[in-house]
C-alpha cells in the first residue's frame, strides 16, 4: 500500500519551527514504513503538539488558518519531567481549505505553567516554539453496528494488531495503548471478560482503559522513544483529547529530553 499522506507546504508560511523539518521527515518515514505493510491511514495528521511561550506564537497563526482555539472548552493539564504545562487544543473546520493542504486536524498548544517549565523547555534547544510529536490518524475497521460494545469489540483487536505489526516494522518499542472507550462499553456486564480476550495477551503493564469523555473512542499510542511520533484511531469523538489520556501520556509517556540524536 503507498503512502498517501499530506503534510503542510505552506507551514513555514505561517509559523517558524526550527525541529519541523526534522518532525515531518520522521512522520513521513514512520507512514511510509507503516503504510508499507497495509496499515491504513488518513492523508492529514491527527493532531501535532507544539509547545509554546507565550501560546499567542502558535495560536494566532493557526487563528489566520482558520483553526478554532479551545473548541471544545476544555484545556488538559500536562505534567511533563515533573513540570507543569497546559495544553489548549485548536480545530480545524471541516470544511477549511487548509485541510486540502495537509494542515492537521487538531493542533496542542502547550505552554508552561511557571518559569521552571519554561526554564526546562528552552533548555533542550529545540527551539521556541517547537515540535514535541505529530500523530497520524488511523482508519478505523468499518463500522459493522450501531452498538458501541460491539464496536470496541473490532477497534481494540484492530489496534492490538496494528500495535504488533508497527512496532515490528518500526524496530522500537511502541508506548503504551491508551484505550478510551464509550461509558457504555465500559459499564457492559460482558466488558470484563470480553477486554481479556480483545487484548489477546497484551501485559497489564502496556495498556490503561478508561471512559472517554464526551463519548467515542480514542485509541492511541506512540511508536517512536521520546514520544515524537504517534498514532491514533479516533471515532465519534467530541473533544480532541482525554484528560486521563492526556495526564498519564505526559507524565509516563513523552519528555521534552527526545535524545541528542533528534536535536
Amino acid at each position: 500500500m503507498a503512502s498517501t499522506v499530506v503534510l503542510p507546504k505552506d507551514f513555514s508560511d505561517y509559523l517558524s519551527i526550527e525541529n519541523a523539518a526534522l518532525r515531518f521527515r520522521e512522520a513521513v518515514e514512520v507512514a511510509e514504513k507503516i503504510t508499507a505493510r497495509g496499515v491504513e491511514l488518513f492523508p492529514n495528521l491527527d493532531h501535532a503538539a507544539i509547545f509554546t511561550d507565550p501560546p499567542y506564537l502558535v495560536a494566532g497563526p493557526l487563528k489566520q488558518l482558520g483553526y478554532v482555539s479551545g473548541w471544545d472548552a476544555r484545556c488538559y493539564p500536562s505534567p511533563v519531567d515533573g513540570c507543569d504545562y497546559i495544553n489548549v487544543s485548536a480545530r480545524l473546520p471541516e470544511d477549511s481549505s487548509a485541510r486540502g493542504r495537509g494542515w492537521f486536524d487538531y493542533v496542542a498548544v502547550v505552554h508552561p505553567v511557571d518559569e521552571p517549565a519554561l526554564n526546562h523547555m528552552l533548555s533542550q534547544g529545540y527551539g521556541n516554539p517547537f515540535i514535541h510529536h505529530l500523530t497520524w490518524g488511523l482508519v478505523p475497521p468499518r463500522r459493522t453496528s450501531e452498538e458501541d460494545f460491539e464496536h470496541a469489540s473490532r477497534v481494540v483487536p484492530f489496534m492490538i494488531e496494528t500495535r504488533k505489526i508497527i512496532g515490528e516494522v518500526i524496530g522500537d518499542e511502541p508506548g503504551t495503548l491508551i484505550i478510551a472507550l464509550p461509558q457504555e462499553v465500559i459499564d457492559n456486564p460482558r466488558f470484563g471478560e470480553s477486554l481479556s480476550l480483545w487484548l489477546d495477551g497484551v501485559g497489564s503493564e502496556e495498556y490503561q482503559v478508561e471512559s472517554m469523555d464526551g463519548g467515542g473512542f480514542l485509541i492511541q499510542f506512540f511508536v517512536l522513544t521520546g514520544g515524537r511520533i504517534e498514532v491514533a484511531l479516533r471515532v465519534d469523538t467530541t473533544q480532541t483529547f482525554n484528560p486521563k489520556s492526556v495526564h498519564k501520556i505526559s507524565k509516563d509517556e513523552i519528555s521534552t529530553v527526545q535524545g541528542a540524536e533528534n536535536d
